[in-house]
């Protein structure tokens, strides 16, 4: 009896040192600073300007990346925010999906028709730079269990009237070829500029 006794007040006593250091941890991340201000926070209220108008120093949400290209198809857009060739002989390519129609849209046809590709589920496999100049087609990047080095959709698509980022990495072309075009499923061919990287 007296085991029992002091295993339940063992058990009382770690669960009570563990509830008190949870709390304790949870409390040093509030995050909060009191009462101080920041001396440099902005404020929202309209300031005069020498002509007598007003003028908003209400800070104002970051400009989007400005898009190299963007196509569509339907109520897809397709936008290319970035192509940067690196020094190990590849080329990353960045950009962002919309979906603007009334229906959730679903990337099956944007993973390729090889078999290979198959297992990658609706992403960006299929792609593919085409480099007009040197008449040559360069193909994502895989490892080697042929998936690719690209977005894979989370859920097979993008919902209705939300915008989703993706990249994709293939083999560089020449450094002289800095034009190519980039073609996604049934999306008109995006003509892009190649940019080096540092």
């Amino acid at each position: 009896m007296k085991f029992r006794r002091t295993m339940k007040s063992r058990r009382a006593v770690t669960a009570v040192a563990i509830a008190t250091g949870l709390l304790v941890t949870v409390a040093g991340c509030g995050g909060g600073d009191g009462d101080k201000t920041d001396k440099n926070a902005s404020s929202s209220a309209p300031s005069r300007t020498d002509g007598g108008k007003t003028e908003e120093t209400e800070s104002q949400p970051p400009a989007a990346e400005p898009a190299l290209a963007e196509v569509k198809n339907g109520d897809i857009t397709l936008a290319v925010t970035s192509a940067v060739r690196d020094q190990g002989g590849f080329v990353t390519v960045n950009g962002t999906v919309t979906n603007s129609g009334g229906d959730f849209w679903v990337a099956a046809d944007w993973r390729g028709d090889e078999r290979e590709l198959s297992k990658n589920g609706a992403s960006l496999a299929g792609a593919a730079l085409v480099d007009s100049k040197a008449k040559k087609k360069y193909l994502v990047l895989r490892d080697t269990d042929g998936r690719c080095l690209c977005t894979k959709f989370e859920g097979g698509g993008v919902d209705t009237g939300q915008t989703t980022d993706w990249f994709a990495q293939f083999p560089a072309p020449p450094e002289d070829s800095t034009q190519v075009n980039l073609q996604v499923g049934t999306m008109p061919p995006a003509s892009i500029e190649i940019s080096e990287g540092e």
